[in-house]
């Protein structure tokens, strides 16, 4: 009897690792066919005078995003006030956000909570609504605990469940945390993470970043205009820019001369967008 439970204990433990194991494989082929490289504005989330979301004004917004050759478009990043959406309307504008969308562009919708749990759940209805990746934020109420430890748990726990990539978000000027180095570079190993948005602008840190997940299919996003440029020197591949909203032409103008290697017009163009960028995220 004993060894009919060992078997059946064994063989119960052997079917739920490969089932992981598919999972992780089907996402991780997901991943890797999804290349972010290119310029996304993090959209705005239009409202009413009565505080809901304005979808008549999404919708025009979104047609002059159209005109603009972004790779493709962050909803609901800092700049489009998620906090303020209730999940409902969360997954409602993205799923509008999809239906307006050029052929062949990137949806990328922010899906983090403070919980694990909510933030699996989130993640789940946002994919179903049409998201190609998720952008996912530092749980940060309790920023005290929230160590590389606890950090690479909740992240690891997201991606094994997440039917789509996940993107991490470290934004320390609002969450009052930044994802550490060590997690970062632990994270870059799971075949559903498939790169990070840094907003924090330490250029050190970027270069280290793509420096030490060399050997990992992992894709860095500068999280400014005011220091795309410098993050393209050390091995970004795109950025996730606020003034991309206002003066997007000029952003995939400077991403298209990093990416030629036409560094002394890219510089004049960075330079030229600096002050731009420090008013309008001010």
């Amino acid at each position: 009897m004993q060894c009919v439970r060992a078997w059946r204990s064994l063989n119960y433990l052997c079917r739920v690792a490969h089932h992981r194991a598919w999972k992780r494989t089907q996402s991780h082929t997901a991943a890797a066919r999804l290349d972010l490289s290119g310029i996304y504005p993090p959209i705005a989330t239009p409202f009413t005078a009565k505080e809901d979301v304005d979808y008549q004004k999404l919708e025009e917004n979104l047609q002059k995003y159209a005109k603009i050759p972004f790779k493709g478009l962050v909803v609901q990043g800092s700049n489009g006030e998620y906090p303020y959406l209730t999940v409902e309307e969360r997954v409602e504008v993205v799923r509008t956000v999809k239906q307006s969308l050029p052929a062949g562009r990137l949806l990328i919708a922010g899906s983090g909570c403070e919980s694990t749990r909510a933030t699996i759940q989130l993640t789940q209805k946002t994919a179903a609504a049409g998201a190609d990746a998720v952008l996912v934020v530092t749980p940060c109420f309790y920023k005290g605990k929230m160590d590389s430890r606890a950090l690479i748990h909740h992240f690891t726990k997201l991606a094994d469940s997440s039917p789509v990539p996940v993107v991490l978000y470290s934004v320390p000027a609002n969450t009052g945390l930044e994802l550490p180095l060590d997690a970062v570079v632990e994270l870059s190993q799971h075949p559903n993470i498939l790169g990070v948005k840094d907003s924090g602008g330490d250029i050190t840190r970027i270069g280290l970043i793509v420096h030490k997940t060399k050997a990992q299919d992992f894709q860095v996003l500068a999280g400014s205009a005011g220091f795309l440029m410098a993050a393209y020197c050390v091995g970004a591949i795109g950025g996730v820019c606020a003034l991309a909203n206002v003066l997007g032409q000029e952003l995939c103008e400077l991403e298209h001369l990093c990416v030629s290697g036409r560094w002394e017009e890219a510089r004049v163009l960075q330079q030229r967008l600096i002050e731009p960028n420090a008013a309008h995220t001010a």
